[in-house]
């Protein structure tokens, strides 16, 4: 199967069909004091539901699903069926949760035949929360999503991650129809059927864009910082640490 990559950010890729983000560790920290309680749940729309799936940790990950509207394809006079189409999966960036794809970009892709899932990483939305110290690495979110892809789906997706979300994707590329035996336990990591880059994090990180940032638009960084570290909501704290 023809694999296609559509960026919709300028991004540089090697060649090498050894290329990895293995030089760039994210880490999503979550404070102890999180807890389930504290999250607000989204009311999902017309023909969207909510699974978990089961990872091989025992951790259960949230996924919204919407799937092909077959009425509204006759409506729309689209003539490809919906076993034409692959499925798309969404994977969300930094402080969000699959919800953020699920008030616009699923309902569209619904009704132009594509069945719709999108992921929760661990730690956020209605996903289970580990007991380490650490949400996620890099490598073990991009593994989760590899184990949906190949427990979950019946056809290969095209992947489509945003921001923080574009980074563990570009790892995902660097295995794809490979085996990780980098971590415990190793990691098959599915063939796709195309991926999409929005907004991405480069596979060098986003500290040159995090300092870029403060120092060409200090007011509004200085805004953010606050926002995030004296939130009134102190019962989840979430940051992004890129060693």
């Amino acid at each position: 199967m023809a694999f296609s990559l559509l960026l919709l950010q300028p991004l540089s890729l090697p060649n090498s069909t050894n290329y990895s983000c293995g030089t760039v560790t994210i880490r999503c920290v979550l404070s102890d004091n999180y807890s389930r309680s504290s999250r607000v749940p989204y009311e999902l729309k017309y023909g969207q539901s909510r699974v978990f799936h089961e990872l091989p940790s025992g951790l259960k990950m949230e996924v919204l699903l919407q799937k092909a509207n077959p009425q509204r394809m006759v409506e729309r006079g689209s003539s490809s069926s919906n076993s034409d189409l692959p499925p798309l999966l969404f994977v969300h960036g930094s402080y969000h949760a699959a919800w953020c794809w699920a008030e616009h970009w699923m309902p569209y892709f619904s009704r132009n035949g594509f069945d719709c899932y999108a992921v929760s990483l661990l730690g956020q939305g209605e996903s289970d929360v580990p007991v380490d110290s650490v949400a996620g690495t890099l490598q073990t979110h991009a593994s989760d999503v590899a184990n949906f892809i190949q427990k979950g789906l019946r056809s290969p997706p095209v992947l489509l991650g945003h921001s923080f979300g574009g980074l563990i994707l570009q790892y995902y590329i660097a295995y794809m129809g490979k085996q990780d035996s980098s971590g415990l336990p190793s990691t098959y990591y599915p063939d796709l059927a195309g991926a999409a880059l929005m907004c991405s994090v480069p596979p060098s990180g986003n500290s040159g864009i995090v300092w870029r940032y403060i120092f060409t638009k200090p007011v509004a960084a200085f805004k953010v910082f606050m926002l995030v570290y004296f939130s009134p909501n102190k019962n989840m704290k979430f940051s992004t640490v890129i060693i």
